[in-house]
């Protein structure tokens, strides 16, 4: 028997050491109890002849993603990160486990349907050849076809995949989108111009910036207030001292068609007299600690609950606290803000929450990357309701999983003025992009940090042509209202600005078509040219639609940037200088502090709306101009969509304009889209101009009633640029130039 206990003992200790971090795991201060033991799911993907992988946001990387070959893999696990470095497969505030592959032949997607912690592992058998090494491959007659092998792992969960056969890039996004969802439709002034920073200190210093803009004729449609304009970080309260009456100052803003954005972050003052936290808790609402408890943590506030938004019940009180008559102060002009919401707990691991907190049954390991998801969804539909379900909502989240671009915007969290953070916006909005979620923009100026003046006016310049326009700044950053500058740099901001106003009219009408259609805004060029390897791993310029090419300039210093004009017997213009350059080619392009590089593609017709005012709710009713650039076959289409810019009624009542202008045969017409549709407009065109034109002897409009009549033109031979003036003609009507 001794010999047996001995033998037991041992036993025991041998079966300890093999357990030993299994159930429970510690690493510095914390401690992960594992109740149900280690788990992990793992698959393998191979995707041969395929050597250009895409997605998996987020991360500060270049848009072609890296084999990962003896190297940290890509991570997905929504992170609070403080000053995050580029080119890194680090783990950032938001998680979408969608890949997309990409060769000439097809383009197909990975959805990798799971919230918790995950690893994406990408292996090449191309990876670090050297170009005269692939060379070298095909004079020996390798026969090595190319493979990308993809191997993902995830904490916990079952394995879930959807596999999005394409075979073109547009195929895959509308197969994402009928799983997922498209794009929300923003309200039109929600694609203007968002001036932030942590914080405006108070009423005055609000209409202080506010009458600055007016001052230095820069429009802007969206003021934000940060953390310190509520009473001691109770979010849905108002200071007292330095917000004493908040609907004035909204008032203030609506006489002027502006707005206003105020942040409601998901961690909640644990305080006795704070109405929110005592409903809550008496609810039972908040995430639990793996031993029953309210699961508490220190953010802003202090000491803080976290509501468990995987709870519908507690989703629908949240949204209902958005209700006037609930959140004191609010007005129709005013929307949210959701930061902090992976959630970041200052004092928890990795400065989030506990994996073995507990969302009901469920432990935030198996849907951590779902929280972020649920706040900014409980969030969009609070502000729904309290329109009575009339009003289009905004709301701009940090952290995002699959889905999450039903229900609003998202930007790239804190970045630095720095020039790489510059230049790394451009991928990371354009890997989002071809995961669903097109409204997404980086923080003008960078968050932390001061930038030089050169780098913010260059960040204005890149800012412009992304789809979420705001600048930001930390709370310890010298202030940086565009004026602060010099008049000639103000000068270059309102430029950059004016013509972000100026092209509203494209921007809405690619995210009418993103909401329908699930086709990203911002795009990567080989999602319009999927056959030409020369785009597949470019990231240093993008497509907005199929018609705008758009190349920053982000290097400091830069005397000239080398754009990427493609398509075969295309032609592209240059929308500064009408200059028309072939397609199929690299175009040096000397630059100055003013340059921003941008091509309308030969094919195409741009609305755009010429008389910039104080904000984009201003412009409503204003004139069109249609730039019709021609193809060398002398053929253009665009389209133009107005709808009354904030309501459902588009979507319900489908009161909406939708017109396409065709160029062909010498002819301009506009035709109806939406036969149906009761909407009306003020607008009219104004003007005609006609890139690649040649002289006509006259120009003629005609009307369905019969009407004819001649219209007054320019001619520039030097650039064969036509202008026709004063049309004259409704925006929502047919009608016919004729050029003989």
């Amino acid at each position: 028997m001794a010999d047996g206990v001995t033998h037991v003992s041992e036993k025991a200790k041998e079966d300890e050491k093999v357990e030993d971090g299994m159930w429970e795991e510690t690493f510095k201060s914390h401690t992960d109890s594992k109740p149900n033991g280690p788990s992990s799911i793992s698959l393998d993907f191979s995707l041969p002849g395929v050597e250009n992988v895409y997605g998996i946001p987020e991360h500060a990387d270049s848009l072609k993603l890296k084999a990962t070959d003896g190297g940290d893999p890509y991570r997905l696990f929504n992170l609070d990160v403080f000053q995050y470095e580029v080119f890194n497969p680090m783990a950032l505030y938001g998680a979408i486990p969608v890949m997309l592959s990409h060769s000439a032949q097809r383009t197909m997607g990975i959805f990798w349907l799971n919230a918790a912690e995950t690893w994406v592992d990408i292996s090449s058998n191309t990876a670090g050849k050297t170009v005269f090494g692939q060379m070298l491959d095909y004079v020996q007659g390798s026969s090595e076809t190319p493979q990308t092998d993809v191997r993902w792992i995830s904490e916990s969960g079952i394995i879930d995949v959807f596999i999005m056969l394409g075979p073109t890039p547009t195929d895959v996004f509308s197969q994402y989108a009928s799983l997922t969802g498209t794009q929300a439709f923003p309200p039109l002034s929600a694609l203007a111009y968002h001036q932030c920073r942590w914080n405006y200190n108070d009423q005055e210093d609000v209409a202080a910036v506010d009458q600055g803009f007016d001052d230095h004729d820069i429009p802007y449609d969206f003021i934000w207030l940060d953390i310190e304009h509520t009473d001691g970080k109770r979010y849905f309260t108002w200071d007292p001292h330095k917000f004493p009456q908040p609907k004035d100052m909204l008032q203030g803003l609506l006489d002027k068609r502006r707005k206003m954005v105020t942040i409601v972050d998901p961690h909640i003052k644990v305080d006795s007299s704070y109405k929110i936290h005592n409903e809550i808790r008496s609810k039972g609402f908040y995430v639990k600690s793996k031993d029953g408890g309210d699961y508490e943590g220190w953010c802003w506030p202090g000491n803080s609950g976290y509501p468990d938004f995987t709870n519908p019940e507690m989703r629908a009180w949240w949204a209902s606290m958005f209700a006037y008559d609930q959140y004191e102060g609010s007005m129709e002009n005013m929307y949210t803000w959701n930061d902090m919401n992976e959630p970041s707990v200052f004092n928890g691991p990795e400065v989030t929450m506990h994996k073995d907190a507990l969302h009901g049954n469920w432990e935030n390991r198996d849907l951590h990357n779902l929280y972020g998801f649920y706040v900014q969804r409980a969030t969009a539909e609070g502000l729904i309701e309290r329109s009575g379900g009339v009003e289009r909502p905004f709301v701009l989240a940090r952290a995002f999983f699959a889905g999450s671009q039903r229900y609003g915007a998202v930007w790239t969290g804190d970045n630095a003025a720095e020039w790489d953070h510059l230049k790394i916006s451009i991928p990371m909005c354009l890997s989002l992009g071809l995961v669903g979620v097109s409204f997404c923009g980086a923080d003008v100026g960078g968050f932390f940090k001061s930038p030089s003046t050169e780098l913010l006016v260059r960040w204005y310049q890149t800012g412009a042509y992304q789809p979420f326009f705001r600048a930001h700044a930390h709370l310890d950053t010298p202030r940086r209202e565009p004026w602060l500058f010099g008049p000639e740099n103000t000068a270059l901001i309102r430029e950059a600005v004016r013509q972000r106003y100026a092209l509203l009219p494209y921007w809405y009408q690619l995210f009418y078509h993103a909401h329908h259609s699930g086709q990203p805004v911002m795009r990567p060029l080989w999602v319009e040219y999927p056959q030409d390897t020369a785009t597949f791993s470019m990231d240093d310029q993008f497509l907005l639609g199929r018609d705008l090419l758009v190349h920053p300039v982000t290097e400091e210093g830069a005397r000239g940037v080398t754009a990427y004009l493609p398509g075969k017997g295309e032609v592209w213009f240059d929308v500064h200088t009408f200059q028309k350059h072939n397609g199929a080619q690299n175009l040096y392009i000397p630059v100055t502090i003013s340059s921003i590089p941008v091509f309308q593609r030969g094919g195409s017709i741009i609305p755009r709306k010429a008389r910039v005012r104080r904000s984009s709710s201003c412009m409503e009713h204003d004139p069109y101009t249609l730039f019709v650039a021609l193809s060398p076959k002398r053929f253009a289409q665009g389209e133009l969509y107005i709808d009354d810019g904030h309501t459902f009624n588009f979507d319900k009542q489908k009161q909406f304009i939708h017109r396409r202008f065709s160029f062909a045969n010498n002819a301009l017409s506009s035709r109806n889209l939406a036969p149906g549709s009761q909407f009306t407009t003020f607008s009219w065109i104004e003007k005609i101009v006609i890139l690649g034109a040649s002289k006509p002897s006259k120009a003629t409009l005609k009307t369905p009633d019969g009407k004819e009549s001649l219209l007054e033109f320019e001619f520039d031979a030097s650039m064969s640029v036509l202008t026709l003036r004063k049309p004259g003609v409704n925006a929502g009507l047919d009608w016919t130039v004729v050029l003989q």
